[in-house]
């Protein structure tokens, strides 16, 4: 089953009056449940516009996308925005955590957003910092966390409202080698659980541990836009 289909998408951005850039030709692709995909490509390809759309934070100028069957093209940026936190959780590069508030905090908050109450907060960030071995660090700030740590901190705010996608932008571009390795250990594990992972990056040893890798060139996939199953059974 598709968790993700994007069929014909088209992302143009306007710069000036006169000037329209395409970052986006005729994407199709299909995702399935349980897949461990990374899509590369140059920079300027058109592979964040991918990931901004994949991740529901920029909607297409044409073509439909669908997630896990819904529609969600033309979708209000309201309604969008709750489609996002419920379906998809997000790692970035740059950990995007708050700096003042420490570990269990950072962690809570997107089940704040979705208007999870407080003791059922505070129970499954608990489970989730558990799981990437942080239960000692919950009342630490971002700041007195090494890299690595903080990157787990970044994955246990995108796992705990259980979301179906986790998206992850250059997840280890901030952190040294060995801190790298752990993280992408913890892609594999949770892949290996039956999470659908997407990695968005340029490194081709990141990009090794998915099972699918999707090539984007000049706004266009070029490789691997079908699953190995749909793909193997084309004529």
């Amino acid at each position: 089953m598709a968790v993700i289909e994007t069929i014909d998408v088209t992302k143009s951005y306007k710069l000036g009056k006169r000037i329209t850039v395409d970052a986006l030709r005729g994407v199709s692709l299909s995702i399935e449940k349980g897949e461990y995909v990374a899509i590369m490509g140059p920079s300027g390809s058109g592979k964040s516009t991918l990931m901004n759309i994949l991740g529901c934070l920029d909607r297409p100028t044409t073509g439909r996308y669908l997630l896990n069957g819904q529609d969600v093209s033309r979708l209000w940026k309201g309604t969008l925005a709750r489609v996002r936190g419920r379906e998809i959780g997000f790692v970035f590069q740059s950990f995007n955590l708050l700096p003042r508030a420490n570990v269990l905090r950072n962690v809570e908050l997107p089940m704040m957003y979705a208007g999870v109450g407080r003791r059922e907060r505070r129970k499954r960030a608990e489970e989730v910092l558990a799981r990437v071995g942080l239960s000692d660090r919950l009342k630490h700030r971002p700041n007195e966390l090494s890299g690595g740590q903080r990157q787990r901190v970044a994955i246990a705010r995108a796992l705990v409202n259980r979301p179906s996608i986790l998206l992850a932008d250059e997840p280890t571009g901030n952190l040294d080698s060995k801190s790298g390795e752990e993280v992408m250990r913890f892609f594999d594990e949770l892949n290996a659980e039956g999470n659908t992972v997407i990695l968005v990056t340029h490194e081709a040893d990141i990009a090794a541990h998915a099972r699918r890798t999707i090539r984007v060139v000049d706004g266009r996939i070029v490789e691997g836009a079908q699953p190995v199953s749909l793909a193997a059974s084309s004529p």
